[in-house]
């Protein structure tokens, strides 16, 4: 099995808390992708690429009309489908990075590995150490009047 490479991204005012911004993170897998060119329309409607889609919906109403009144046949119009799928599924990655910076979506980098949890793992072993940990201010901590019981003093209470 080959190595997979994902790229890594970052939504816009991320949380300052750095387990809540590893929650956010988005990784984007490098290379081909068999859903985006044989379901492109499906595809794009998941990952919400709606100016890709218009794109797609524009070329296929152009070809369909290429086909009624400028003589395309049949063969040709499925010939050029098969081929707008085909460059889709190697693009694909390109048009969720596109998506996700116009977002205003910021890449952090590359990492790669086996699958797709040794590239999450390899990521955030690097990234992790070098994110502040957010200590509790005095206003998130309990005041001394305010402790809860426990449990066991409860019952000693009653008895």
């Amino acid at each position: 099995m080959g190595l997979v490479t994902f790229t890594v991204h970052e939504p816009p005012n991320p949380p300052a808390d750095r387990i809540e911004r590893a929650d956010k993170l988005t990784f984007v897998k490098d290379g081909f992708s068999w859903m985006a060119a044989l379901l492109a329309p499906l595809w794009m409607l998941v990952h919400r690429l709606w100016w890709a889609l218009l794109g797609y919906i524009l070329a296929v109403a152009a070809l369909r009309l290429a086909q009624k009144y400028g003589g395309l046949t049949e063969s040709t119009v499925g010939l050029v489908m098969f081929a707008l799928n085909l460059l889709i599924g190697f693009e694909a990655d390109t048009l969720r990075r596109w998506a996700l910076d116009r977002k205003g979506w910021l890449m952090l980098g590359a990492v790669s590995g086996r699958n797709r949890d040794e590239c999450e793992r390899r990521f955030f072993d690097g990234w992790l150490p070098a994110q502040p940990i957010l200590r509790p201010t005095g206003e998130d901590k309990p005041s001394p009047s305010r402790r809860w019981p426990v449990i066991g003093s409860l019952r000693g209470a009653r008895a």
